[in-house]
């Protein structure tokens, strides 16, 4: 059954709150809305309104599937909020280095780095290493 947009936006709004709270710099809702405020709701509400509210899944093993998708995609900005958004879900950041580290295997040192980098900074960033 389809959710109502009312049911849209408490998702949203949970799976902002638990997933990105505190987070600094400028979020990707912003960023959409600032060229189209119409289509940047209905992006937002099916990321966070309807995906990630999914239970089929933890949210820590959706998280850390998304750092491991992130890491091989070289995607350094969206990687450091998913990381924000592992840690604030219960990951830790060995399970998070853990991740990063098997990517080695499909995508090769240069990502690993890349992404352990990205780990550090978030880490540092919050106050955690």
């Amino acid at each position: 059954m389809a959710k109502s947009r009312d049911e849209m936006q408490r998702d949203r709004e949970r799976i902002q709150k638990l997933y990105f709270e505190g987070l600094e710099g400028e979020k990707v809702f912003d960023l959409w809305a600032s060229f189209d405020p119409e289509l940047a709701l209905d992006l937002t509400h099916f990321v966070s309104g309807t995906m990630y509210p999914r239970e089929k899944i933890p949210h820590t093993t959706r998280q850390l599937a998304v750092v491991a998708a992130l890491t091989v995609m070289e995607r350094h900005e969206e990687l450091r909020v998913h990381i924000y958004g592992a840690l604030n879900v219960g990951c830790t950041k060995e399970e998070i280095a853990e991740v990063i580290f098997q990517m080695f295997t499909y995508a090769g040192a240069p990502v690993v780095n890349s992404g352990l980098k990205a780990l550090r900074d978030v880490l540092k960033d919050r106050g955690e290493q």
